[in-house]
């Protein structure tokens, strides 16, 4: 399974993510506008993965006016909090468990990024939760 999540680096809050099967770009085009229709950043930044180099998402971004910033090839520092958040999400869920069904899988990232956004404070944020803090930011900025 592949996951894809739109995280506001700002309040750490996971705004749109796709699971997919596949490695079709479609899956990443899809938690984007899911994204845009919450919010519109200003810059996104990726990884060089094809994904994010491919016509169609740098087309998406183009359009929407979103400049563009990817990592440097094999620096996956530059994307600290993203990468945190995966290590975080494989090693505190995924390994743990054996999955035989795409659906166990869903299940068990939908309740965990729920869980990361909704109920656990990060001490980055002064112990507030994510959505807590992305709500706030974005009544200051609405």
């Amino acid at each position: 399974m592949y996951l894809v999540a739109i995280i506001d680096w700002y309040s750490r809050y996971i705004v749109s993510w796709e699971l997919s099967h596949s490695l079709e770009r479609s899956f990443v085009l899809r938690a984007m506008n899911k994204a845009f229709h919450k919010a519109k950043p200003t810059i996104l930044n990726s990884d060089q993965g094809s994904h994010f180099t491919s016509s169609d998402y740098i087309r998406l971004l183009k359009k929407k006016e979103i400049a563009i910033s990817m990592d440097g090839k094999g620096r996956a520092t530059d994307n600290a909090i993203t990468e945190r958040f995966f290590r975080n999400l494989k090693w505190e869920k995924l390994y743990y468990h054996t999955y035989t069904t795409p659906k166990e899988v869903f299940k068990d990232v939908r309740a965990y990024i729920d869980e990361y956004n909704c109920t656990r404070p990060h001490q980055s944020l002064d112990y507030a939760t994510p959505a807590e803090f992305y709500a706030h930011k974005m009544v200051q900025v609405g």
